[in-house]
């Protein structure tokens, strides 16, 4: 059963759940602001969470684009989101 991803706050915190896990990174530690470098995640780490998001929210991610050049928790969080709500809103 995938996620409910009608509410991005909801959508946001499942996101957050995944970067932590797979990325193996402390909660407090995931805020918007921070880097992806200051949370010490290498490209391994990137492909291991979009891997994972792809599973959970049975969407593709490509390995490329905005996810490879997101520079900030956020920036992160936002094209997962978006990318997440576009391949939903398709089906």
């Amino acid at each position: 059963m995938t996620p409910d991803i009608s509410d991005r706050n909801k959508l946001v915190d499942e996101i957050i759940d995944v970067i932590c896990k797979e990325g193996m990174v402390d909660r407090e530690k995931v805020k918007p602001d921070a880097t992806i470098e200051s949370l010490d995640l290498k490209s391994i780490d990137i492909v291991m969470i979009l891997t994972a998001i792809e599973e959970k929210f049975d969407v593709y991610i490509p390995m490329d684009g905005s996810f490879q050049d997101a520079k900030t928790v956020q920036d992160l969080i936002d094209a997962l989101a978006d990318r997440i709500q576009k391949e939903k809103n398709k089906a």
